[in-house]
């Protein structure tokens, strides 16, 4: 099982603050948030590499960071991957970025975990990378935020008594429920194969949660509720009330 990290947006909602530095490499509480995700990573069984996609701009910054990870940390293998984008103009998009690296590291053999880069947990995944390798279906992780107001800023989802998803609107008006999905998944092997197609379509390839809105009407999608404290620190005001909630958890 191999993990790829979305890291190739521009974060221009945090400008200046990632002009030259990459949203995912931002301190949290002391640390990059690109540790809060890797460190609770970690623990999952059966990992073989961690791929990190993101853009010219900041590629030597994620290789620089990767080595310095694996001199203090538990050594894992990374492969940092351009996806050769300088800004938002000429972006692939989160799932363009998906199949860029599917494509370039010959990942549709293998089952694969995708996470976002700036994700905030402060608890292990390693109940999520079991559930996984028992279900072998597409995973969502879901988060419940507890606010049909903050709902409205994500995809909200419904499941059934077994935690299949019946519906996933994104960013709806009216949210039916204060569940969502976060950029958490796993995609076994077959629905890897699955993501090419879902872009020769002409799919939009942008925003990681489109591919699971188009992939549940055609397979069952199972969903893992992620325990603790997640977070999204997606402006200034978010990130400093990031760094407090944070600060508890080190």
């Amino acid at each position: 099982m191999n993990v790829l990290i979305l890291a190739a947006g521009y974060a221009t909602r945090l400008y200046p603050l990632t002009l030259d530095k990459a949203k995912p490499l931002l301190d949290v509480a002391g640390k990059p948030m690109m540790e809060w995700v890797i460190d609770n990573l970690a623990p999952i069984e059966g990992l073989e590499k961690v791929y990190v996609v993101t853009n010219a701009k900041f590629a030597a910054s994620f290789q620089a960071w990767a080595d310095g990870y694996n001199r203090t940390h538990a050594k894992l293998a990374f492969e940092i991957i351009n996806d050769g984008s300088s800004s938002d103009a000429d972006k692939l998009g989160a799932i363009g970025d998906i199949n860029l690296v599917i494509t370039r590291a010959g990942l549709d053999a293998s089952d694969l975990i995708v996470v976002a880069g700036d994700n905030l947990f402060n608890q292990s995944l390693e109940d999520f990378g079991r559930f996984c390798s028992e279900k072998k279906q597409p995973v969502l992780g879901v988060y419940d935020v507890g606010s049909l107001e903050e709902a409205k800023k994500y995809g909200v989802v419904a499941v059934d008594g077994g935690g299949l998803i019946t519906s996933f609107e994104e960013k709806p008006a009216e949210p039916k429920s204060t569940l969502i999905g976060i950029a958490l998944y796993y995609y076994p092997k077959e629905t890897v194969a699955m993501i090419p197609t879902y872009i020769a379509a002409g799919n939009n390839p942008d925003q990681p949660g489109r591919f699971v809105q188009w992939l549940y009407q055609r397979a069952a999608v199972q969903t893992w509720q992620v325990p603790g404290t997640w977070f999204d620190a997606g402006s200034k005001e978010t990130l400093e009330e990031a760094n407090q909630i944070f600060a508890k958890f080190r």
